[in-house]
């Protein structure tokens, strides 16, 4: 699991630097946001590990690339998603602006 170096602390305010461990090897990462950081490297340390096991292979770079191809996959399957919740929310607003011009029509004709 990614977390805090063992022997650095977790943060260096001065310079914005993270020291974290993801499939164990330490990282310093920096950004605005390092518990952000910290979360993003749990997240990958769980998914190299989790294909680790899968896959039962030892290649730190071919799980790295496995890793992050399930990722990629993640992300894109959510974008799908979120692209066609916005095609259903554009045709409920067509449909409710048709809706309001029929009975627009209608209360013309009363």
């Amino acid at each position: 699991m990614a977390t805090a170096a063992k022997d650095s602390t977790l943060k260096d305010t001065q310079n914005g630097s993270v020291r974290v461990e993801i499939f164990d090897q330490a990282y310093n990462l920096r950004g605005s946001d390092a518990e952000y950081i910290l979360k993003l490297a749990e997240y990958v340390d769980s998914k190299m590990r989790a294909v680790a096991q899968a896959t039962n292979t030892i290649d730190t770079v071919r799980l790295a690339v496995l890793a992050a191809l399930n990722i990629a996959d993640e992300y894109h399957l959510l974008q799908r998603k979120n692209e066609n919740g916005n095609d259903y929310q554009r045709r409920a607003h067509l449909l409710a602006c048709a809706l309001d011009e029929v009975l627009k029509e209608d209360r013309k004709a009363s």
